[in-house]
């Protein structure tokens, strides 16, 4: 991942111009003849605009000061995949964002969409050079130094996850992903548990040992803790992420066709999770949160758990299996119940649970739900629509958990055909006694196509939205 770097000299070389239409483009190394095309363009509503100097290019980027700031913000973001594909087709290597528009905030929204832009995975690609973009430095001119920093902690996350979502199921096993966890978390302050298959039978976590029947493959159950002495918050917050590394449904096959072939996605959250630490203790955000990530495969064997079977829950509870596809939320239940000893102020789980969430809003936003306050709950909406990682709020009726009823077991683990994103959360508040909160990123966790700065593949979604929540959340406690 490339890095912001700042600088407070002269700028120099190829850059990109944040102007309003009113701007003096002059005064930014423009010519009069160049400023009045800048300005014929913008008439046009051309919102990039490249200029080709004797000896640089400028890309001006307009912004709208009348526009709401976060649809502005995402604005800049998008308009930045625009630049970054004029930067790529002329081979540049740094660029430097200067801000003409006035807002900082502005400033990081377009070099954070320049940076997610030019991710890209090509671990296993043969010959690198030629598919490698160009771009290898963003420099910001006159920006704050704390808010770099705090940035490039997010983006590296957000970048880290990507690859972990990108990698193929025969590489990121459930003790591969822990390992990798615990190497993110080395240089970072956080303190990292795994516990191994036998730690999780002492625990009798009924769920995890069910799924993880069917596999050759050890389950992990990884914790990670970050408690720093001003921390504001008097009990930690909680996150829960679902670790799946490889899905097939089980004996509940899924189809080939567009389901099981992009299954390595199914971490997506316990990924997120893990990588939100790493870049809340790099920033050192004052908040005591704590990271719970519950992993294995989901596979088909002799001895994988099978429909009609009923298991036991580390607290008792019975559950009818009725589709062993309906796993992910098997294993965040014993998350949730582990959760309980730490005695949480808000416990926040995010995982691809359900394709329901994902027929509902498609790959736009992130399914949410929940039984915290309303207060809580609407800052986490609030930032998600600072980061664009929106959150589309279902209903968390208690009528809805009528259809999770079995006749030969406490809980069946899935519902009726109808509003299966939403009994699949009522299933997994079953196992909670805590103010709780469920994100269900089935849509935009994996992408088949790239839109804007969100690449085909693995998109990090939830570590922007998590990081800006806790840095929120921190800031109205008070010791």
């Amino acid at each position: 991942m490339i890095r912001l770097e700042e600088n407070k000299d002269p700028v120099k070389g190829d850059r990109v111009l944040l102007a309003t239409p009113s701007c003096a483009f002059e005064h930014y190394g423009l010519t009069q003849q160049d400023a009045d095309y800048v300005r014929r363009q913008i008439g046009f509503k051309s919102k990039q605009i490249p200029v080709r100097t004797d000896k640089e290019w400028i890309f001006v980027q307009t912004v709208d000061h009348d526009a709401p700031e976060q649809a502005e913000m995402e604005s800049l973001r998008c308009g930045a995949a625009a630049v970054h594909e004029m930067i790529r087709q002329q081979q540049i290597g740094d660029i430097t964002v200067v801000n003409a528009a006035g807002r900082e905030a502005w400033a990081f929204a377009f070099a954070e969409g320049l940076v997610l832009t030019n991710y890209q995975f090509l671990k296993y690609v043969g010959k690198k050079e030629e598919r490698q973009y160009s771009l290898k430095r963003v420099i910001l001119a006159g920006v704050s130094s704390r808010r770099t920093d705090e940035m490039n902690c997010v983006l590296e996350a957000v970048c880290k996850t990507r690859d972990l979502v990108n990698e193929p199921a025969c590489v990121m096993t459930a003790v591969r992903l822990a390992a990798e966890i615990q190497e993110m978390a080395a240089e970072t302050g956080l303190s990292v548990q795994v516990l191994n298959k036998t730690d999780i039978e002492a625990l009798q976590m009924g769920g995890m040992l069910a799924v993880n029947r069917g596999s050759v493959e050890a389950p992990t159950f990884t914790i990670l803790e970050w408690h720093p002495e001003n921390a504001r918050n008097r009990e930690p917050v909680v996150l829960a992420g679902k670790g799946l590394v490889y899905d097939t449904g089980g004996h509940s096959l899924k189809p080939t066709a567009n389901s099981m072939d992009c299954m390595k996605c199914d971490m997506s959250g316990g990924a997120a999770v893990a990588a939100t630490l790493c870049a809340v203790a790099k920033a050192g955000l004052p908040v005591h949160v704590i990271g719970l990530v519950p992993s294995t495969d989901n596979r088909l064997s002799a001895s994988a758990y099978s429909p009609g079977d009923i298991i036991t829950m580390c607290n008792g509870t019975t559950v009818e299996v009725l589709n062993t596809d309906a796993e992910g939320r098997l294993i965040l239940a014993d998350a949730l119940l582990f959760a309980k000893k730490y005695n949480p102020e808000l416990v926040i789980d995010i995982a691809t649970l359900t394709g329901a969430a994902h027929r509902a809003i498609g790959e736009k936003a992130i399914v949410g739900m929940g039984n915290a306050r309303r207060e809580t709950m609407n800052m986490l909406i609030e930032c998600g629509n600072t980061v664009f990682e929106r959150i589309a709020e279902f209903p968390f009726w208690n009528d809805y958990a009528e259809s999770l009823k079995s006749d030969i077991a406490d809980l069946k683990n899935i519902g009726g055909e109808l509003a299966g994103a939403i009994t699949a959360g009522k299933f997994l508040e079953h196992f909670t006694d805590y103010p709780y909160i469920h994100l269900d990123i089935a849509g935009p966790a994996y992408l088949k196509n790239a839109d804007k700065y969100r690449p085909a593949g693995g998109t990090g979604v939830g570590v922007r939205l998590l990081f800006e929540f806790l840095k929120t959340y921190s800031s109205t406690h008070h010791p």
